[in-house]
């Protein structure tokens, strides 16, 4: 292994993700002698299990130097010995404990081989013995030699010498880069003493390595070396960072900053930016004139990227520490809108993210250092990699009137829109349509966004619509997927087929598919109608397309459909069209809808007779009918609530028809229907007919007299069985494939009818199917004694073939008690036993409970029992999950003892107590998704379960408890509701708001077509974007619950404070706490017992005057929610009707929880901005930066000096640097720079000068170039001499004698 080698004073620390490596230095030889040459290929990296302060991004890593892999002679370089020794020594013990774990896997197989040669006869295993039993002695032999190696490897370890200290800081950074070491290095190594490692305390590490960087004129890779220690140090030991002192370590680093290698510039970047703790922290580095170091590094050219960007990561070191951006100073944020607007610069979006960021957190400075334009230019040039994210910071200061003054009354976004409707001139164009259309939708997913969409007179809204009007192909086919993603249309499975030609004439496959779900989510629970009435999310979309269709929407997409470039775009046209109107009938209310049915204009054009155009009129308005119907047939597949249970009644009626039509077949048509299968035929399975043979099984054979003749008269149940006989490698070897599901199913019907007559079952008893499929079972079983080198049900077939379907099979017997003897004849039951208890087969335990049957009272069940309590987590897991099906069945109070639904709740009731959170959380969501149901719910509550230990977890089933008056008296008997409501009413409902908040804009975030539908087990429902459970709703749900919130008088307290602060804008926590109350209101006002508290409080004209006037844009949102909740009940439908407010109702007048008032233009009325008091206020607020920026650029401005203000050749120098910002007059002030610098000007040594020409780059706006230019006017000492507070005098003697360094 290569030895790690040190250098003067100290070793090199470990290479993190984010560190330095030393330059490359030649030898004579001309090979590259870097650390980067002699590194191991992989090392430990400790940034990826830490958050680095002021990361970015873990693919920029610094690289200056090229890897030389050129063959290095270790030995030359005096490396450490004992360091060495060490790595081999481990290397040597990991070895041999790989090897004794082999020859142990080896012993195991020998002996199981030996244990099943031992149960078959001696005269045909007795050579086979003889052969294991010699390799059983070899691998015992192997294992002893191992272990005794092993034991004096470690014994010849511990006698080791004790290390130096050069060696316990090796130890400490073990992977440290290789270097040469110096005769210096040598005879320091010499002089010191040995101590122990466990004695060392890191306050001498530090210590001994400023000691080490007092050294002058050392190599570059010597500093970053040490500068690498210093950070492995400070990562080691977090705290250590607190104790520093400032005066020691702040001198070494100037020092290495002022150094002419960029490398070790970049070092003490990185070194400070590990030492920062808090803004006291921030404070001392400011005060050693980082502020001129960043600009100074910033404004280098791309060579120097390293330093570069070292430098950007500590200025954003800055934002990752509370209050930390109030340190940074105008001047560095200047440098950094500086490379955010230099388009070939590198770090260009790492700067605008950095910008974004503070932004969000210090706007003022932002605003003043000219950083919005350059922002705004990102989001719509296509320059930043995620331009809807920039979005963000904008729409935060558009949330509060305060913030909102520092922009431009929101034209900051029209670079954005643009795109859309500027001319198509170059390639780029469609990309920078995709990036714009990325940051429109980012404006239409939240509330200030929407209303900051809405300002002069929805002028971005209509620049959008009016898009449609244009041919261009890239720009009309990006318009129509922006709709489509804003209006979150989900696009059926048909409309590919639709759009490339097909025709929407038969609804053959549509209507079997919508028959099929419904028959497979009949047992589907009313909490999804429940949770899609409260959706949040459809009532914000139900907003967002009456904004549209109100700016005309309808009518350019008409015209869009009439002159599309394309077919295919003229029926992605109508379907839009189509959706739109569907979607209209459904979110907005009669007034909206009625007019939009009709396609005024499209009509119009259809029936004018006199015009040519008619026709296409008329195929487009057949269109639009034939999408309506083909999405009023496919509409279950999107919205389940839309299913009642007379459709499913009729569906099962008329299979229920089919069936009893099938079964009176008569015995002549019946073989003929046989024959027509082709398994009388041939044995060649791939030939059958197995449609055929499943429409017989479910029909004709339904009939006894029919079953008979199939399985005694013709080997038609013979073949069938015998195609799924394991051992005929038929069935068992059949691909597992979407196109061979129906061998399963048709087997699991087969046997399912087999097992509904007695003769039927015997036939199947008698059969060699069941044994056999024990057998398989049984090479699984280690208790058997049966082994296989090729089992069946290896993890290979079990992925590859068929052979799970066995599984559905045995699931089939259990849910039968005949069944269920034939499995207990073959022993098969007592396999299941020894299988679940299998530590490494997961996947056949999850095969095989997953496919089991429950229904019935017997070993099934058992076995589930036994692996919810002794199996691994995810065992316990997935059989948790198995029991959501059976606690949604009806309680049965007929059964004795409980039916399913009683068994699966108790053992719901009892994972409560696993000592695992994650099985607790997935019985609490199936427990509380079984209280749907009334009866459910009160024999959950019978059983009493204790909920106290999981904390906030079992809150929102103890919430679905107070539904109920059973769960009310038992809850009010643990006094439960008595403390939770005084919890929600002193701090939770500003809680909730927070979670309400969250889940909103994670389910606007989210495209409807990346939503996942809810699996098997239901654990995996879309919650976000709907109303969560809150403690003030369901307690209004009964008599005594309502009779508790009136004596508390906690709603009375609600409305109060709405009604005190309608019009609050500035105080963040009131804005929160109104918030809060009206989250609060409008889930009491959602119920009907809730009407009195709305009647007697009139909270509800309050809160519509804080949807239509409030300044804040998401307090105004949140009012209009509450009004959504309010208006579910029927008495406030009413009292909204009274204040201009319109809701949404369905066909039987009951409301959807949609509602907008009848004069859109007032959910908009926004008050527009005086341009006065955007100004006083960023002058107010740009006061502060300067008040501690003394030391900085332009805080040094203030600092006055008499021979720069008389001086006129100074005032000179600074007046071309102020003429230098002017496009207009820069050519004329670089030629006066020029002349100055050729005069040798006596002012470009002077720090007093150079401080003013600083402080007049951070008053203004500079490009990179400009900055460069100017910095490189003045000589080099002047940095060092403001650095060190160094006199004028004395400044080029210093510079002769440091040498830069």
């Amino acid at each position: 292994m290569t030895p790690t080698l040190r250098t003067a004073g100290q070793l090199t620390g470990t290479q993190s993700s984010d560190g330095l490596l030393p330059p490359t230095k030649t030898a004579k030889d001309a090979r590259s002698l870097s650390a980067a040459s002699l590194m191991p290929a992989k090392q430990p990296s400790y940034a990826r299990s830490m958050n680095i302060p002021g990361s970015f991004a873990p693919e920029l890593r610094s690289f200056n130097s090229r890897i030389d892999l050129a063959r290095i002679e270790v030995g030359s370089y005096g490396g450490h010995e004992g360091q060495r020794d060490d790595n081999t020594t481990e290397e040597r013990q990991a070895n041999f404990r790989d090897r004794i774990e082999k020859e142990t896997k080896i012993k195991v197989g020998t002996e199981n081989l030996l244990e099943a040669l031992n149960a078959k006869s001696a005269k045909q295993a007795r050579d086979q013995r003889k052969v294991v039993e010699s390799e059983l002695n070899t691998s015992n032999r192997k294992i002893a030699q191992l272990q005794q190696d092993l034991a004096t490897e470690i014994q010849r370890s511990k006698e080791q010498a004790p290390l130096s200290p050069k060696g316990r800081l090796s130890r400490l950074f073990r992977s440290a880069p290789v270097r040469t070491q110096s005769h210096q290095d040598q005879q320091i190594d010499e002089d010191e003493p040995s101590h122990d490692l466990e004695v060392e305390s890191p306050t001498y590490i530090l210590a001994e390595i400023l000691r080490a960087l007092e050294g002058e004129g050392m190599p570059s890779d010597y500093y970053v070396g040490q500068a690498n220690d210093l950070v492995e140090l400070f990562k080691r030991h977090p705290a250590l960072k607190y104790d520093l002192a400032w005066p020691i370590f702040g001198l070494r680093m100037q020092m290495m900053m002022l150094g002419e290698s960029r490398e070790v510039v970049a070092a003490a970047y990185r070194v400070m930016r590990y030492a920062i703790t808090d803004r006291k922290s921030l404070r001392i580095m400011r005060a050693l004139q980082t502020d001129y170091f960043v600009i100074l590094s910033l404004v280098k050219e791309s060579k120097a990227r390293v330093e570069r960007e070292q430098a950007l990561k500590f200025v954003r070191a800055f934002l990752d520490v509370k209050d930390g951006t109030q340190e940074i100073h105008p001047a560095v944020a200047r440098i950094v809108v500086a490379v955010a607007d230099h388009h070939d610069d590198q770090l260009r979006g790492i700067a605008i993210l950095t910008l974004a960021e503070m932004l969000l957190k210090h706007p003022t400075l932002v605003a003043e250092a000219s950083g919005l334009s350059v922002l705004c230019e990102a989001m719509g040039s296509g320059v930043y990699f995620a331009p809807e994210t920039l979005i963000e910071p904008f729409l935060h200061l558009m949330d509060m009137p305060t913030r909102r003054r520092l922009l431009r009354s929101g034209f900051e976004f029209s670079s954005a829109f643009a795109s859309f409707t500027e001319p198509v001139l170059n390639h780029h164009h469609e990309d920078r349509l995709l990036t714009s259309a990325r940051v429109v939708v980012a404006l239409f997913r939240s509330w200030p966004g929407l209303i900051t969409l809405s300002l002069h007179q929805f002028l971005p809204v209509r620049s959008v619509v009016s898009t449609l009007y244009v041919t261009n192909l890239p720009v009309r086919t990006a318009v129509l997927d922006l709709l489509i993603i804003i209006l979150r249309i989900k696009s059926p499975s048909w409309s590919s087929s639709f759009i490339g030609g097909r025709r929407l004439t038969t609804y053959g496959r549509v209507t079997n598919m919508r028959a099929g779900q419904q028959e497979a989510s009949s047992t589907a629970q009313p909490a999804v109608g429940e949770a899609q009435k409260r959706s949040l999310v459809q009532h914000f979309t139900a907003v967002v397309l009456a904004v549209l269709l109100q700016q005309g929407l309808l009518k350019a997409l008409m015209y869009a459909e009439t002159d599309a470039p394309t077919q295919a775009l003229r029926r992605r046209t109508t379907l839009l069209i189509a959706e739109v109107l569907r979607m209209s009938s459904e979110l907005l209310p009669a007034s909206w809808s009625y007019g939009m049915q009709s396609m005024p204009g499209l009509f119009d054009a259809a029936i004018n007779f006199r015009n040519d155009d008619r026709f296409q009129a008329v195929a487009a308005v057949y269109q639009v009918d034939s999408i309506n119907r083909t999405l009023y047939r496919s509409i279950s597949s999107q919205d389940a609530s839309v299913k009642t249970s007379e459709d499913s009644a009729a569906v099962r009626a008329r299979a229920a028809s089919k069936s009893q039509a099938n079964a009176a077949m008569d015995e002549t048509f019946f073989r003929a229907k046989m024959l027509e299968t082709q398994i009388l035929n041939t044995v060649n399975y791939t030939k059958w007919d197995w449609p055929g043979i499943l429409e017989l099984i479910e029909g004709p054979m339904i009939n006894p007299k029919r079953l008979q003749e199939a399985m005694v008269t013709s080997k038609f149940v013979h073949r069938l069985l015998g195609f799924l006989r394991p051992f005929k490698y038929r069935f068992s070897d059949a691909a597992n494939t979407k196109a061979n599901q129906r061998y399963i199913r048709t087997a699991c019907a087969l046997l399912k009818l087999l097992l509904q007559t007695t003769e039927g079952a015997k036939y199947l008893e008698s059969n060699k199917l069941v044994p056999q499929i024990g057998e398989c079972l049984a090479q699984q079983d280690p208790v058997s004694g049966i082994t296989s080198k090729t089992p069946l049900f290896s993890p290979d077939r079990m992925s590859g073939t068929l052979v799970g379907g066995y599984f559905a099979m045995l699931g089939v017997m259990c849910s039968d008690s005949k069944g269920m003897q034939i499995l207990e004849r073959w022993k098969i039951i007592n396999i299941f036993y020894h299988i679940v208890e299998l530590k490494e087969s997961d996947d056949l335990i999850r095969a095989l409970l997953v496919n089991l049957d429950y229904t019935l009272d017997s070993h099934p069940r058992i076995i589930l029992s036994k692996t919810m309590i002794a199996s691994s987590k995810q065992m316990r897991i997935m059989a948790t999950k198995i029991l959501r099906k059976y606690s949604m069945m009806p309680i049965e109070a007929t059964i004795v003892g409980g039916g399913a639904a009683e068994w699966a709740i108790k053992l719901l009731v009892a994972q409560l107590y696993d000592p695992e959170i994650e099985i607790c959380e997935v019985a609490i969501k199936i427990l509380e998704e079984t209280c749907n149901d009334m009866n459910s719910l009160e024999y959950v509550v019978k059983c009493r379960p204790a909920l106290d230990h999981l904390g906030e977890i079992g809150a929102p089933l103890l919430l679905r408890f107070l539904s109920t008056s059973v769960g009310y008296h038992y809850l009010d008997g643990l006094d439960y509701i008595t403390k939770e409501m005084d919890d929600w009413f002193l701090g939770r409902n500003d809680t909730y708001v927070t979670i309400v908040e969250a889940s909103l804009a994670r389910a606007l975030a989210e495209s409807p077509d990346t939503f996942k539908p809810a699996s098997d087990e239901g654990l995996d429902p879309q919650d976000f974007g709907c109303v969560p459970p809150h403690f003030y709703r369901e307690l209004t749900r009964t008599v005594e619950g309502c009779k508790l919130l009136q004596t508390k008088g906690h709603f009375e307290e609600f409305a109060a404070t709405i009604q005190d602060f309608v019009h609050e804008d500035e105080d963040t926590e009131i804005i929160l706490k109104v918030k809060g109350c009206l989250w609060a209101v409008g889930n009491v006002g959602s119920m009907e017992l809730g009407a009195p508290f709305l009647e007697r409080t009139e909270v509800v004209k309050y809160i519509v005057q804080i949807a239509q006037e409030s300044q804040v844009m998401t307090l105004r949102g949140t009012a209009f929610f509450a009004l959504g909740l309010i208006s579910r009940s029927l008495h406030g439908q009413e009292i909204l009707a009274e204040s201009g407010w319109d809701g949404t109702t369905n066909v039987m007048g009951e409301s959807l929880g949609y509602v907008l008032p009848v004069d859109l233009n007032k959910l908009f009325a926004i008050r527009p901005l005086v341009a006065s008091d955007r100004i006083s206020t960023i002058e107010r607020s740009t006061r502060a930066p300067q008040r501690h920026g003394s030391r900085g650029p332009a805080g040094s401005a203030t600092k006055t000096d008499p021979a720069t203000r008389t001086d006129p050749a100074d005032k000179a120098i600074l007046d071309s640097i102020v003429m230098l910002g002017n496009t207009v007059l820069t050519n004329k002030a670089l030629a006066e720079l020029h002349r100055h610098k050729a005069k040798r000007a006596s002012g470009f040594q002077k720090p007093a000068l150079f401080k003013k020409a600083m402080a007049l780059l951070a008053a203004h706006s500079y490009r990179i170039p400009q900055y460069r230019f100017v910095i490189d006017l003045f000589d080099k000492s002047v940095l060092r001499s403001i650095v060190l507070e160094e006199d004028s005098d004395d400044e080029d003697d210093s510079d002769d004698s440091e040498g830069g360094v």
